[in-house]
């Protein structure tokens, strides 16, 4: 039996905008998706992920497009190959935390070790990408890399297709966050493409949106540089500000801010796809971290409390 592994992620700064080549600031986080993999009489998929209810459901044309691309893309025929590829591990999925990606990286190294291939990890990364094809149909770039990598990156897309450009951001110690799940899944490829439309309609308006964006990132990345952790905090509200100008909020997303500002974070972001999965909330020292974690829990969500930075 071989096994893999892939990092699940949250973004500091640059939910939707990198993909149009603006720079984005992620984080991965401490949780994995394992996939193990092991000769079989039949091709097999078993997910014994943990995740939100419904989300394996809303997810399966995406996980099945993916696999299709990862196999395609390393010339694997599971017909003539058959194996069973178990998924496990524990970060908990749901949109936002990267775990398409995670799976597509665990899977791209589990079937590295299979088949002897001793990929590197720019090779599992460029395999990963592909996998993610088939959830965000054009994606960033930006969740493989941190589900390979690891670390706190700072990420920008090349638009002309050749290597982006990634940093690996260092910091003076590891920030707490809390992650409160809305309990929603959405459909990358979908809330991608009506970005992508509301842009084409409204040119002016996004223009204005996307430079308001390049801004605070570079901002972003200063605060984290000087580990000044209020401004960093205030620019994570406004970067959710400009992601609810383009339509991509929910009321249960809302509310976990309005919570977590209440009870002592320093900033409250979505993250990831938005639209539903997690929101990040800056809550640095661990009894700040707790007290949030346990106001957004008294209200009915799930949280996870961990780090960026490490």
């Amino acid at each position: 039996m071989s096994e893999g592994y892939g990092f699940g992620k949250i973004i500091l700064f640059g939910e939707h905008f990198v993909v149009y080549g603006l720079p984005g600031i992620a984080s991965a986080v401490g949780d994995k998706t394992i996939a193990r993999i092991e000769k079989s009489d039949r091709y097999e998929l078993i997910d014994n992920r943990p995740a939100t209810d419904g989300y394996k459901i809303e997810k399966k044309d995406e996980m099945d497009r993916s696999m299709k691309f990862i196999l395609d893309f390393m010339k694997i025929d599971v017909e003539k190959n058959p194996v069973r590829i178990t998924l496990a591990g524990n970060l908990f999925c749901t949109s936002g935390i990267g775990a398409s990606a995670a799976m597509a990286t665990s899977i791209a190294r589990a079937f590295s070790e299979y088949f002897n291939l001793g990929l590197d990890d720019n090779q599992i990364n460029r395999i990963s990408y592909e996998g993610e094809k088939g959830s965000a149909g054009t994606p960033s770039g930006i969740d493989n890399t941190c589900a390979t990598f690891g670390g706190l990156l700072w990420f920008e897309k090349n638009m002309q297709g050749g290597e982006n450009k990634i940093e690996l951001l260092k910091i003076k110690k590891p920030i707490e966050i809390v992650l409160g799940n809305t309990g929603l899944s959405s459909v990358t490829s979908e809330v991608v493409a009506d970005v992508r439309k509301a842009k084409e309609a409204h040119p002016d308006k996004y223009e204005k949106i996307f430079r308001e964006y390049e801004r605070l990132v570079k901002e972003g990345r200063g605060a984290l540089d000087n580990y000044d952790l209020e401004k960093l905090g205030k620019l994570m509200d406004e970067n959710n500000r400009l992601l609810k100008e383009i339509n991509l909020s929910c009321k249960e997303a809302e509310e976990i801010i309005r919570i977590a500002k209440r009870n002592g974070a320093l900033g409250a972001k979505m993250t990831g796809t938005c639209r539903g999965g997690y929101v990040i909330t800056l809550t640095p020292g661990k009894d700040i971290q707790k007290k949030v974690a346990e106001a957004i829990e008294a209200k009915g969500f799930e949280t996870m409390k961990t780090t960026i930075g490490a």
